[in-house]
């Protein structure tokens, strides 16, 4: 065997093992939409550098590591789609009747001490559910 043969073998094995190490975490990251422990400028700093790779590796004769590079470009630019489409919105605090009121920006998921879902309305202490309807005492 070349050396030539001995490194594309070794490009191949390092690009299947590669691939099967990060298929786990796409497939979870796809399933679950939880991608909270990514941050942003991490993305942003693997794209551009992904991107300025890809110079070099167009700049080398088709093998294991285009294979390898092409999955890690698509890859890398999914999850950064996937995380700035199901980021959670932050959460903003109101005061209701002077206790502190937890409410996610799309306005769906509310909470009082611990009771998900309802709120208080404040003058006549009517509890409402988060689509506006009367819940009893």
């Amino acid at each position: 065997m070349s050396l030539h043969d001995a490194g594309v073998l070794a490009g191949s094995v390092s690009t299947v093992l590669f691939v099967a190490s990060y298929l786990p975490m796409l497939i979870k990251a796809a399933r679950t939409r939880d991608l909270a422990s990514y941050s942003l400028g991490s993305f942003a700093v693997t794209n551009l550098g992904n991107l300025v790779h890809t110079v070099y590796v167009v700049s080398l004769p088709v093998g294991p590591i285009w294979a390898l590079h092409g999955f890690y470009l698509v890859s890398t630019v999914l999850m950064t789609w996937w995380y700035l489409r199901y980021r959670r919105r932050p959460e903003h605090h109101e005061s209701v009747g002077g206790r502190l009121t937890e409410r996610r920006a799309a306005g769906v998921s509310l909470s009082i001490h611990g009771e998900t879902g309802t709120h208080d309305s404040g003058a006549a202490g009517e509890r409402r559910d988060h689509c506006g309807g009367a819940l009893s005492r």
